[in-house]
Formats: C-alpha cells, structure tokens, sequence
C-alpha cells in the first residue's frame, strides 16, 4: 500500500512543514553527520547532493517526539494507550506476490559502499556504519518474524558486522542455537521503512512473544504488505526502500567499534557476528535511510518504555504520564507524573519506576502542577518541594545499563529516587495562577 513506508512518511513531512532538504554537496564522512547534529537530529533533512553517490539519503526522521506523534496520528495524551493497543491486539498481514522493492535485484558484483552513501559520523569510528538497518530474522520454533534496529560495520563489498552484544534476549539465543549447530540463519536487512515500522521493532520479543510485523498492521491500522525476499525466506516490507539479504554465519566474528555511541562516548570494542550479503533489492530511485547515532532508535525505544513504565505504575500509584527524556538517552532518566492521593505514594512510585528496568538509573516523581517535558517546571519541583534526607531514596550497587560509562567502567550502578511531590492538604504549595488565563494564544494580541 502506498500508505506504508518511507515515501509515504515523505509525503506527509512535506505537508505537515516538518523537512528540510540540503542542496550543497556534502561528504557522506563526517560532514553530513555535522549538518543532522545541528538540528540536534531533530529535524529530517533530504541530502541528494553527496559526494560520490546518487542515490539521496534522509536523516533525522524519527528523532523528535512531536514528529512522531504527527506521522503516527496520535499525540502526548493517547500514545501510551495507543501502544498497549496494538501489543494486546495485532493484526494480520497480508503477503503478496510482488511490490516495488522488486524494481531491482542485484546478485553480482555487489558492493554495498559504492551503491550507497553509507556515512561515518565520528572521529574514531572504525568504519561507515548503517545506523537505520531494521535486522529481520525468523524464530526458528515459531516462525513469527523478529525485526530489530540495529547497527552493521561495513567490512567489505559483501560483508558487514551486525552489533549483537547489546541484543535483546531472544536474538541473542537465536544465534546461540545457530552457533552450536553451525548453521547459518537466514537475515535480511531492511531500510527506508515508517514510524510505525520502527515501533514495532521497539516491542520485546521475549516479554511479549510477538510476531512485530502483526503489531505493524495494528499501529497502521491496515495490513503489512509483504513480499518475500529473493535469496532467502524472509518476508519484507513490500514498500521498503532498500534490502539486503544474506546469512549471518556462524562461529565466525570481526571486532566491531569504537563507534560514537549513547549519551555522546565511544561504545565498547569487541567481536560480533557478521552477515554476507547475497542479494540486493531496491526500488527504482531508493531513498538511504540514516540515524546519526544516537537518537531515533532510542527514542522509539524510549516511548515503548514510556507505555511499559506507565503499566507497572497503574497498579502502585494513579499515574498520569512518563517521560523517559532524551536527556537521559530515553532509557537512563525518567520523569513520572502521579495524582498523589496517599503520602507515601512518590516513594511507591520511585520503587516501581527502578524496578521496571534495569537501565533506569535516576527517576523523579512530580505532582500533575509540573509539566514533565519542560526543564524548568521540572527544576522548579526539585527546588521548591525535595529535601533530600526526606525525599532522596539511593539504592547501591544495582545492575544498570551496557550503554552508560559510568556502569561499564564499575561494574555495577547506584539508582537514585527523587520525590518531588508536594505535602498533601498545605496551602503553601499552591502555585499562583492568573485565572481564566493560564493559556492565551499570543498571537491574539499583537
């Protein structure tokens, strides 16, 4: 359907203002990466003038919240309910004969570095890397279809390295099972795919048992249409810009890193598998798909998070809202906004906030007066309403998260509770309001 995928999402940027389009001709190495982190990867922006390539790229889609929000027709109020909808609820998909990323398919002289701009971003990566590549393998005992974002090292023509150590639990275990029978698993790499599509991909395979592309069809509200790959049996996006398929190989692994990973360091070196690409299938004109590391997976990431906090709390506190910030990574930091109806309720909220995930690291618990996704209104609850030998709960010695320097260099992590709700039934926390006219559209006025 072509109201699926990257050219649809295009499309609606376009009318919804919320695109720029870069003309100058830009190295795909480094200064192309320079361009997307001034706009804080914010703002999606087509580059179709880059050196050495012809085939255009698009960055900075999926990193701003309201973006999302737009592409997805939802907003900061149905989101979460929208979420646990399509994980309680997914739909079919629809499998057809063929689509337009059958326009092209290359089986010889591949050499994924000349056909497309892949870019370095930072100074020491190792390579260029493909930061948006959706892994798609197949559950080997269900068949259901496991997608996830991650990202490929590019060795050679036909060889790139897919970073696993991070993985989830499932894939993990899937090449576990394949390195010790010593076969190779069936992959396909996907690029140039929708909001919906990465959303999806956000949803643990191993928490919920899922098939990611019936979840898809539940977001969308219309079936996947999928085709099948042409060198192996995987099913993709019939509407995807670009993929690539081929095996991951087993017991066999290139030394991946450094790469300019969260929160602004260079990740972790070690060995991880690689996949040898067999086929390439594009549509005709393809469109590359890029995340300037690291924002776009993660904030996906981080608003399934959001719907997973927002359920665990539901039955603790009367929660109102999660805000798992991109300050934090969208994983280390949250911000959670409760209707205090007991006093203890902020500490029952910090206990059940740390212990929805390991990664948490720090959480602060705010009255339904504070805007969670403003700065300052959060500073102002710290300042006006926290006394930390009442209202700081440290907890030592945690587990934490493999992306955040501070744990990796000891080993373990110190999560911190704050409780920044008022006192119930004391005037002294009202906050002073002008009435009638809290919210005015200034623009009525000049």
């Amino acid at each position: 359907m072509e109201t699926q995928m990257l050219r649809y999402t295009l499309e609606k940027l376009e009318k919804l203002g919320h695109i720029k389009t870069c003309t100058k001709k830009v190295d795909a190495k480094f200064e192309l990466g320079a361009v997307l982190r001034y706009f804080d990867n914010e703002v999606p922006i087509i580059f179709d003038n880059i050196k050495e390539h012809k085939v255009p790229l698009v960055g900075g889609l999926y990193g701003n919240r309201q973006i999302f929000y737009d592409l997805m027709d939802t907003n900061k109020e149905n989101r979460i309910f929208k979420f646990m909808d399509a994980i309680a609820n997914p739909k079919s998909v629809r499998k057809i004969s063929t689509g337009p990323i059958k326009d092209n398919i290359i089986t010889k002289n591949i050499d994924v570095k000349k056909l497309f701009p892949i870019p370095t971003s930072h100074e020491k990566d190792s390579s260029s890397f493909i930061t948006s590549g959706m892994l798609i393998v197949k559950d080997p005992q269900t068949n259901d279809t496991h997608m996830a974002v991650r990202r490929f090292q590019v060795n050679s023509k036909t060889n790139i390295s897919a970073l696993v150590s991070g993985a989830s639990p499932h894939l993990r275990n899937i090449i576990k099972k394949s390195e010790e029978n010593n076969k190779p698993i069936e992959c396909a790499v996907v690029l140039g795919y929708d909001a919906e599509y990465l959303i999806a991909s956000q949803i643990s395979s191993s928490k919920y048992g899922l098939d990611k592309h019936k979840v898809y069809s539940a977001l969308k509200g219309e079936e996947l249409e999928v085709v099948k790959c042409h060198s192996v049996d995987i099913e993709v996006p019939a509407y995807c810009e670009i993929v690539l398929e081929g095996e991951i190989v087993p017991n066999k692994k290139v030394v991946e890193g450094p790469f300019g990973e969260l929160m602004g360091y260079y990740g972790e070196v070690a060995p991880n598998p690689v996949m040898e690409i067999k086929t390439i299938m594009h549509r005709n004109e393809p469109i590359f798909q890029h995340a300037f590391p690291c924002r776009e997976e993660h904030l996906s990431n981080g608003l399934i998070r959001e719907a997973e906090m927002y359920s665990i709390l539901n039955s603790v506190v009367d929660v109102d809202d999660v805000n798992v910030t991109v300050g934090g990574g969208c994983r280390l930091h949250a911000i959670v906004r409760i209707n205090k109806n007991n006093e203890g309720d902020g500490k029952s909220a910090i206990l059940s906030s740390l212990g929805s995930s390991k990664d948490l690291k720090h959480v602060v618990v705010v009255d339904t007066d504070v805007d969670i996704y403003n700065c300052k209104d959060i500073e102002f609850a710290l300042s006006s309403r926290v006394q930390g030998s009442d209202d700081v709960v440290i907890i030592k010695n945690a587990l934490g998260s493999g992306l955040e320097a501070s744990h990796v260099y000891k080993g373990l992590s110190d999560k911190i509770g704050i409780d920044a709700t008022k006192p119930l039934d004391v005037d002294l926390f009202d906050r002073a309001i002008i009435p009638k006219y809290e919210n005015i559209n200034i623009n009525d006025y000049f």
